[in-house]
Order: C-alpha cells, then structure tokens, then sequence
C-alpha cells in the first residue's frame, strides 16, 4: 500500500510539473559530455586557487563558529526540554515547541528573511547558519538527554543532590559523547549549507563560485566545486575518526 501511494504522488507531480521523463534520461548523455569538456580546472583556473582557498577558510570558520555557538544555547534549551532533566512541563514544552520552530524552517528562508534585515553580509549567513543548527542540535540533544541513564539520575535524587550536581554528575558524562558526535555531524553539514548560503548573501565560497559561474568561466566555478568535495571529504573522515575515538 506504502508504494502503491508512493507511485500515484510521483505520477501526480510528474502531471502537474509537466516533467518529460524520457527526455530527462535522454539528456543525461549530453549533460556529461558537456561537463567533460567544460567543467574542469585548467591551467588558467589554477592560478585562481589563493584566492578560492582563502574564501573556503573563511567558510569553514564560519560553519565552525556558528555550529558550536549554536550547540551551546542548544545544550541549555535541550536541558530545559529533556524528560530526565526538565524543570516543569510548560519549560519543557516551550524547549520542544521552540527546536522544531527553528528546526523546522528551510535554510534558504532564514537566509532570505535576514537579507532584509542585515544585507548582504557574513553576519547573515552567521545567523542563517546559526537558527538551523541550534533548533536540529536542540532536539538531537534533548533525544540524547533522554537516551541517557535515568538510574544515575535517580540515584543522584536519592542521596539529595541539587538540580546542578545531577546534570554535571550523571547527565553530561553519559550523554557528552553523543552529543560531541553530534556537534559533528553539524560542523560537516554546515560547511556544505554555508556554500549555498553564500550565494544568497554574497560571501565565502558560495559566492564565489557563484560569480564564476554567473561570468561563464567555468573552469574556475569547478575548481571552487571540486576544493568544496575535497575539504568536506576529509573534515568528514576527521570527524569519524573522532567519532570512532570518543565513542
């Protein structure tokens, strides 16, 4: 029944959009070709490479900057929200209420609405970055709370502890690991969403391939794709590695 309904909603936009899907599987051959003979880094486009590696830098600090603020306030909110560590309900629902708010709405429209409000600038793509990570980790973190032991947590109350002494006592230490691991995970996501959000704020490496691309010089725009695929390659097997080391 699942992909009977799920083959009538693709039929049904196919309809609607008017898509030709044979003429999508025939182009394919002519979309590679052109990128064969088009899309590849040259000799000229080499010696733009300073340039383009400087704009990932600063791409990267940005990613890195937004994700582990935004972990911070999300580690708070996740607190307050988490079934094992909330204070009252009405926190607690307000905690839940406010991630999926955040969580919930696109990348590109946080970046659209900022751009009334701060332009063109890193600021915004700081933000934009910032909203959808602190709502994504505020709900990873209230789930990982939740995951965590409850008999440490019971235990804890037994003996009298205070609200503080349960969350760095028995909270955090169980739950730290999967939470560093989830900070991550952000930090990886972030530098390829700071591409796209680059280009609707006019900074870092999204606007700079979006002005090679915008100016036909497609040479350059693959070599600011290609040191994207490459840098998040290996800040990602960075990342396992800590994974695998922490947990």
């Amino acid at each position: 029944m699942f992909f009977i309904i799920l083959a009538g909603f693709t039929f049904a936009s196919i309809a609607i959009t008017e898509y030709d899907v044979i003429k999508g599987f025939t182009s394919l051959p002519k979309a590679i070709g052109w990128m064969v003979s088009n899309f590849y880094p040259n000799e000229k486009a080499m010696e733009k490479l300073p340039g383009i590696l400087e704009k990932l830098k600063e791409t990267i600090f940005l990613s890195i900057t937004s994700t582990t603020v935004a972990s911070l306030f999300a580690l708070i909110l996740a607190l307050f929200g988490s079934k094992t560590t909330k204070i009252n309900n009405v926190l607690s629902s307000i905690s839940r209420l406010t991630a999926s708010i955040f969580r919930n709405i696109p990348i590109v429209a946080w970046a659209m609405v900022l751009l009334f409000s701060f332009g063109q600038s890193y600021f915004t793509g700081y933000l934009a970055l910032f909203f959808v990570t602190f709502g994504f980790l505020t709900r990873a973190f209230i789930e990982t709370i939740d995951e965590a032991s409850f008999s440490s947590v019971e235990a804890l109350k037994a003996t009298g502890s205070n609200y503080l002494h349960i969350i760095f006592q028995a909270v955090l230490p169980s739950s730290l690991p999967q939470i560093v691991s989830w900070v991550l995970f952000m930090i990886e996501t972030n530098i390829r969403s700071s591409t796209l959000v680059g280009i609707l704020t006019g900074t870092g490496i999204g606007f700079t391939f979006d002005l090679y691309y915008k100016s036909m010089n497609y040479n350059a725009a693959s070599l600011v794709v290609f040191s994207v695929v490459i840098t998040v390659l290996i800040i990602e097997l960075i990342s396992n590695y800590l994974r695998r080391v922490i947990l």
